[in-house]
């Protein structure tokens, strides 16, 4: 894996871009959705975005992945495999079988809840955190306490795309953020 040079992220944006389609008033009035199914579905486009997603982490010696619900689950598994790493999902409530840690954070419109299983990451692990979105930072910051409390390391977060007229780059800005795509 070979790291991302500006001309390859020029390259890659003119490329993926066209792939994310915006469904205006989704899920609700206002919003515009951005639906990377299309980009998903084109299997070069789709290794294409892991493989930049991942490249800026190659040299950190990861150890786990960690994938967001649920999207974050498309893109963090292969990214896992790239960099060598196992794979570990972050479920709303009562999604896992087994004994978990939880973060409850607050959302523009309400509140929420993440969990992953207590025995799966320790002290010495190195995690790089994985979602598709970077909108107001909420969850991804919500999963970046639940690693704090497990003792391993964060090393940092890959999103496929951030929305930049939203307050998640700067809720961000303390930890390493790799974005592919801004809108």
């Amino acid at each position: 894996m070979t790291p991302v040079t500006a001309a390859a992220r020029v390259e890659i944006d003119r490329e993926l871009r066209p792939l994310i389609r915006e469904i205006p008033n989704f899920p609700k009035p206002g919003i515009n959705f951005k639906d990377f199914t299309p980009l998903l579905a084109n299997a070069v486009a789709f290794r294409k975005a892991t493989e930049a997603m991942a490249a800026p982490f190659a040299g950190d010696a990861i150890s786990h992945v960690v994938g967001i619900e649920s999207r974050g689950f498309i893109l963090g598994a292969p990214i896992a495999q790239q960099l060598g790493a196992g794979f570990i999902p972050v479920r709303k409530p009562g999604k896992l079988p087994h004994t978990v840690e939880r973060v409850d954070y607050q959302l523009e419109y309400g509140a929420d809840a993440l969990e992953l299983h207590r025995d799966t990451l320790q002290w010495g692990h190195r995690v790089l955190v994985v979602d598709d979105v970077l909108a107001t930072g909420g969850t991804l910051k919500a999963t970046c306490a639940l690693i704090a409390l497990t003792g391993a390391e964060l090393i940092g977060c890959s999103v496929l795309m951030a929305l930049t007229e939203l307050p998640g780059l700067t809720a961000m800005r303390h930890w390493r953020v790799n974005t592919l795509l801004r809108y």
